[in-house]
């Protein structure tokens, strides 16, 4: 099978407040951290937990929701891949760091808008977005309403 898979999903609360930017040819690029948190026992029966930090990059219009509803603490799912790239210095120790790039997201609550009457689109407090390609309207969020599963 010549098919591959880089795919990625956490949730996980905001580190940090967005750092917004734009590209030379005018998208705009949103990056903050991800924190998820894993628990278990150890040999001593003692809890234990763990937190890994997930660097998220998001571009377009993902970037543009990110910089109108997230801040930090906000929870979020998020979908995307993973890319590796260095800092391209040759003749020095070259750093190689690893980002999320975010295709899909779902905000779980919270962030400085959570309350607001003009939020993003929500249904029972979540909003679902995905990465669009530049000719496609983004989609406005998933409606139980428009679930046509027969369970």
């Amino acid at each position: 099978m010549s098919r591959s898979l880089n795919k990625v999903q956490l949730i996980g609360n905001v580190g940090n407040d967005p750092e917004i930017r734009m590209t030379i040819g005018g998208t705009k690029v949103a990056n903050l951290s991800l924190a998820t948190n894993r628990q278990w026992s150890g040999r001593d029966g003692q809890q234990q937990e763990k937190t890994d930090w997930h660097r998220l990059t998001f571009f377009g219009k993902l970037a543009e929701v990110v910089e109108q509803y997230v801040t930090k603490g906000t929870r979020m799912y998020v979908e995307g891949r993973i890319e590796y790239s260095d800092n391209g210095k040759e003749g020095t120790e070259r750093r190689i760091f690893t980002s999320i790039v975010v295709q899909e997201m779902m905000l779980l609550g919270g962030g400085r808008n959570a309350g607001d009457a003009d939020a993003t689109p929500r249904s029972n407090g979540n909003a679902w977005h995905q990465a669009a390609p530049a000719s496609t309207p983004m989609s406005a969020g998933f409606s139980e309403e428009d679930d046509d599963l027969p369970f």
